[in-house]
């Protein structure tokens, strides 16, 4: 792929040779005199041959045609368009093209030339032009030949790799140093060029430019290889007894094209489902609730790696360019840091990366080029989401062409939270049969990929999971998300084909799979100094997850899970004569499969379903039964209360389905409060 400003260069071959500018591989904008009439040929210095090329738009008052190549001219993305909006002068601009000047051999064949210029807002403003003066002053010629510059006209004048205008003519005063050119500005609104650009599939996009900050193009480029290393990698449930190396794939090898329906309650018949891509298209804001495990952070990730990386494809090559801005909010809270301003955005999903140019971030949004990507607004206190409404709020109402979307679970926020600023709602959708289908394939080939050598055993359980699937209803409903499935895929394989049949024998059976089986199925000893039975590790386990369920986080600190060690092991004797709550710790992390580290000194569960399962149990073996039923109204309290119907017996569970009715009659009556609760119920007495 092509990437600096003078790739995008072209001779142009009509009335006259000149030069142009590719914005976009077929797309060449140049002058109107130096087309003429007729049609034109163009060249690349990459490509043997020159390349026809039909006028899509000529204005020969304004002095501008746009070509459209019969092929792709370069490979290159559609250009960045820049519309200056200063007053000031801006330094540090190019002109690149293939002027007069600029010939070698004996038969003086074209070359690229480049020249440094200022942009001078003002020299041009009353005849709507772009006035640059050269750094120096072009070569002087004999007036018998033609002046030095001639064959620039058209040629692209770039700031950085924003493309501001097009050169188209030099006049003979000053030195020759000044250059006019077609701005921009007096293009970008023309109905012809909207629609070439359609036509290539191209959203036309511009943005504005208030100075040139040459260290913003090396940290953008630096800032999308960090979002790479952070997020074109995860790891796949169920292949974690792998090496680390082995364990983690590459984002598109695990993410699965997902269905959503927009939620409007206005609408006169609901909405049809559409693959989640195809939603996001027009929807420039977006508040996306989806259940737990439905894939909401991992699609946040896959748009952050490849939208920065300018590879989306079709529905949403809109995106492609943008600055992805990751916010997860579950791990600032766990850090105690606040709702970040525009300066702390490019820091807040603690990439590896320098510190930013200063303003960086904020000349981003104001450009409209930024994609802000929220992960997990329910993991907000509720007594605080109104100041992450007002937050964000805030932030989107000072930069209104920034793109959003956030994540939040079904429940966490009434519908229309964010309308007033104008959020459309979606929501993630179970997975459909074919979908599932898809997941096996795709986990099981993930899973040939690590062991080749036992590629024939897959085979056969992949054909067996697949038939499974496709004639028991009752386990295709366990596998409605991607998470579920995977946890599915991991217990088929483990279990040689043997399955759990509810959702809650499926995380207990995971558990036990993680705790259990991972070190001696690869024959690991105990290389901490530390031997913990099942047991032993759950209740080390429970005791920072039900820590982290009451203080409504699902991220952690190394000084808070100390904490919390340390009073576990005050009744476990024989654990706590192994060694310290730091070595218990260490041993926990890098051996039980179900804790990550998220930054330097942040962790947290591999996903909140197993925080919330192991919560749950210690709610109900420490008797603490009444504190559930207070918090059955909060949305981030129920599921770990549906999980706990699975730890009761049998006087336990009627307890708790008693104190659901009631605690659901004392909502008002008629409202989803009362009717979410009694639902609940229904849930833990099934």
């Amino acid at each position: 792929m092509l990437t600096h400003p003078a790739d995008r260069t072209v001779a142009v071959f009509g009335a006259l040779q000149g030069s142009g500018v590719l914005i976009t591989d077929q797309l060449v904008l140049t002058c109107a005199h130096v087309v003429g009439t007729g049609s034109a040929q163009v060249a690349h210095p990459a490509v043997r041959d020159r390349i026809r090329a039909t006028v899509a738009w000529i204005d020969h008052e304004l002095d501008v045609a746009l070509l459209e190549a019969a092929g792709p001219v370069g490979l290159v993305r559609p250009a960045r368009l820049g519309v200056v909006d200063t007053r000031q002068a801006v330094p540090g601009c190019e002109i690149t093209g293939f002027p007069q000047v600029q010939r070698y051999g004996p038969d003086r064949r074209l070359e690229v030339d480049q020249y440094t210029a200022t942009v001078l807002p003002m020299a041009g403003r009353v005849r709507d032009l772009l006035v640059c003066e050269l750094h120096h002053p072009p070569a002087v010629r004999p007036d018998d030949e033609p002046p030095a510059l001639s064959g620039l006209s058209g040629g692209p004048v770039f700031m950085g790799d924003i493309l501001l205008g097009i050169a188209r003519q030099i006049p003979w005063q000053r030195e020759g140093r000044r250059v006019e050119c077609v701005s921009l500005s007096a293009i970008l609104g023309a109905e012809p060029l909207e629609q070439a650009y359609l036509r290539a599939g191209t959203p036309l996009r511009e943005e504005y430019v208030h100075g040139n900050f040459p260290k913003d193009l090396r940290y953008e480029a630096e800032y999308a290889q960090a979002l790479g290393v952070a997020y074109r990698r995860t790891k796949i449930f169920g292949l974690d007894e792998l090496s680390r190396h082995d364990s983690e794939w590459d984002l598109d090898t695990a993410y699965l094209s997902l269905e959503a329906q927009a939620e409007d309650r206005a609408a006169q018949r609901p909405h049809l489902p559409q693959r989640i891509e195809a939603l996001l298209t027009d929807r420039p804001r977006v508040l996306l609730r989806g259940e737990a495990g439905a894939g909401k952070t991992t699609l946040l990730w896959w748009l952050a790696a490849h939208a920065s990386a300018r590879t989306l494809a079709d529905d949403l090559a809109a995106l492609n360019g943008l600055v992805p801005f990751v916010v997860p909010l579950r791990t600032l809270r766990a850090r105690g840091v606040t709702f970040p301003g525009p300066a702390e955005l490019s820091s807040a999903a603690g990439l590896v990366i320098d510190t930013a140019p200063e303003g960086w971030a904020g000349r981003v949004l104001e450009s409209g080029r930024a994609l802000l990507l929220v992960d997990g607004l329910d993991e907000v206190p509720p007594e605080e989401r109104e100041q992450a409404h007002t937050w964000l709020a805030q932030l989107l109402s000072r930069y209104p062409e920034s793109r959003c979307v956030t994540t939040v679970r079904p429940l966490a926020v009434e519908p229309d939270w964010l309308r007033s600023e104008g959020f459309e709602e979606l929501r993630l959708l179970p997975m459909r049969n074919e979908d599932i289908q898809a997941f096996v394939t795709s986990w099981h080939r993930a899973a040939r990929l690590s062991e080749p050598d036992d590629a024939e055993r897959l085979d056969g359980l992949e054909r067996d999971l697949a038939l499974q699937f496709d004639q028991n209803p009752t386990l295709r409903d366990l596998a409605r998300t991607p998470l579920l499935c995977a946890v599915i895929c991991a217990l088929h394989r483990r279990r040689d084909g043997f399955l759990p049949e509810t959702r809650w024998s499926l995380y207990r059976s995971a558990l036990e799979m993680l705790l259990g089986h991972r070190d001696r199925r690869r024959r690991i000893g105990d290389p901490e100094g530390i031997e913990l039975t099942i047991e032993e590790h759950t209740q080390l386990l429970q005791r920072i997850a039900v820590w982290l369920v009451r203080e409504g986080q699902s991220e952690f600190t190394r000084d808070q899970a100390l904490r919390q060690l340390g009073r576990a092991l005050a009744g476990m004797e024989r654990v706590s004569a192994q060694g310290p709550p730091t070595r218990i710790l260490t041993h926990l992390l890098n051996r039980s499969g179900l804790l990550q580290q998220r930054a330097d000194d942040t962790y947290q569960f591999i996903h909140r379903t197993f925080q919330d399962y192991l919560a749950a149990k210690e709610f109900i073996e420490d008797d603490h039964l009444n504190e559930l039923l207070r918090h059955a109204d909060e949305e981030t309290w129920q599921d770990v209360i549906l999980l706990a119907a699975g730890h009761c017996g049998r006087h336990e569970l009627a307890a708790l389905v008693r104190g659901l009715l009631d605690a659901g009659l004392r909502q008002r009556a008629l409202t989803a409060e009362r009717t979410t609760v009694h639902v609940l119920a229904a849930l833990c007495a099934q």
